[in-house]
């Protein structure tokens, strides 16, 4: 799969499931892995970028055994994102499924 076409898929699944709960770094690649192929050296880049833009913002919380946890949240202007693009992945998926469809219809 086109590596690009990959992180922006990716980037979008993160921004869900932040929206869904607050999470830190190895909890969101520990999620994500369980089904999709990712690494740390995916998800943080993406994390860093997005809150850097300012689609998250962060916080730290005390683990009582190391250092503090960084939680992300999602800004109003992640939410947007997020929306924005989860519109235009269902819209993509649609015009392929309908393409597939017609393919297999021919056949």
């Amino acid at each position: 799969m086109n590596s690009q076409f990959k992180k922006g898929v990716i980037e979008m699944c993160v921004i869900h499931m932040i929206e869904q709960n607050d999470m830190y770094g190895f909890e969101v690649i520990d999620a994500l892995s369980r089904e999709i192929d990712v690494n740390e050296n995916t998800i943080y880049p993406i994390l860093r970028r997005l809150t850097d833009q300012g689609f998250f913002e962060t916080y730290s919380t005390p683990t009582g055994i190391g250092p503090p946890r960084k939680y992300y949240r999602v800004t109003q202007k992640g939410q947007e994102r997020g929306l924005s693009q989860r519109k235009e992945w269902n819209k993509f998926l649609k015009g392929v499924y309908r393409i597939l469809e017609v393919e297999k219809d021919e056949k």
